[in-house]
């Protein structure tokens, strides 16, 4: 009996071993994809803003540093507002003063209006009395215009993010004098970024008004899809390319501004020979793939590949003929080899 559960369990163990060699296979097969025209660029921000002093000070608070996600509307620095405080405190004073005098005016020229009715006084100091009541009027609107602007100023003591974004670079320190037009922060919104690139003049017929594009961002291994594109209606005189704008989709995450990126215009379809990217063998310079047999033998095959599309496939130009069958994890099928 014991010798009975023995040679069951040896079975069994075959079994699994069988199944956990089983090696998943893919065909070379035609198949119809769509030609591109890859084209290198880079990604930028569409909203990339450079913060600036408004006023002359000195940096007395930094809130937030480089990579720091910032809200709309929150103070990222501030600057020493003594100075703008004291000036708006003389500003209400002035405006005090110019109301008081012009409740003296218009009073006197009440009193004038009434006095030349009863004869008392000439039309001359009259019209004088006027005259000091709109001078009166004109001083106090001009106080206040000047309050209005030294409360502006002295807003801007505290620096607030226009939108809400993520720091990009801090080019002030705390202590740091700045005067007006002094960049401060460069900031970006990371929800909406879109790829730059440069297309030649002859290719714009090919990719239409209205490209479809594909961006492969190569350091994530992703290829994403355009939410828009838009051409630029203007050639560059000395390179003869038109820049072309592609808009990520928003929110695209781990794609931030400057990174190298692929996009692929869609100029056509055509029958190609196919494999699934994954069973691509890379080591060193040399490109190749494990082939399997009908009897489930594993060689490898250097072959020589086109273009990669965005569902995973790559083109086969040379090394592989249809109906054959690669391994579609190559390091399992070198272990077995």
């Amino acid at each position: 009996m014991k010798k009975s559960w023995i040679y069951y369990l040896l079975l069994l163990g075959t079994a699994t071993a069988q199944a956990n060699d089983t090696i998943a296979v893919a065909p070379v097969q035609y198949r119809e994809v769509e030609q591109t025209y890859s084209v290198e660029g880079l990604v930028e921000a569409t909203r990339l803003s450079t913060v600036s002093a408004q006023i002359s000070g000195r940096i007395k608070e930094i809130n937030f540093d480089v990579g720091s996600h910032v809200n709309k509307g929150q103070v990222i620095l501030r600057i020493d507002e003594r100075e703008t405080a004291q000036a708006l405190a003389g500003s209400n004073a002035q405006v005090l003063q110019a109301q008081a005098t012009l409740q003296n005016a218009k009073a006197s020229y009440e009193r004038s209006k009434q006095l030349f009715e009863q004869k008392f006084i000439s039309l001359a100091a009259l019209d004088k009395a006027q005259a000091d009541y709109q001078v009166a009027r004109a001083q106090a609107a001009a106080s206040e215009a000047a309050a209005g602007q030294a409360s502006l100023a002295h807003g801007y003591s505290a620096v607030v993010a226009p939108y809400s974004g993520v720091v990009a670079a801090r080019l002030v320190e705390v202590g740091e004098m700045v005067v007006p037009g002094k960049p401060m922060m460069v900031g970006f919104d990371p929800a909406e970024m879109r790829v730059v690139v440069s297309v030649p003049q002859y290719k714009l017929p090919d990719i239409g008004a209205q490209p479809k594009v594909m961006v492969e961002v190569p350091s994530l291994s992703r290829w994403v899809k355009a939410a828009s594109t838009m051409v630029q209606p203007l050639a560059d005189a000395r390179t003869h390319s038109t820049q072309v704008r592609v808009y990520l989709p928003a929110n695209e995450p781990g794609v931030y501004p400057g990174m190298f990126v692929r996009a692929h215009f869609v100029v056509g379809k055509a029958n190609r020979l196919v494999i699934p990217a994954s069973a691509v063998l890379h080591r060193s310079e040399v490109v190749a793939v494990y082939v399997v047999d009908e009897k489930g033998g594993v060689k490898l095959r250097q072959v020589r590949l086109g273009e990669a599309t965005a569902d995973g496939a790559v083109e086969v130009l040379a090394g592989l003929n249809p109906g054959e069958q690669v391994a579609l994890d190559p390091i399992k099928a070198g272990i077995k080899q």
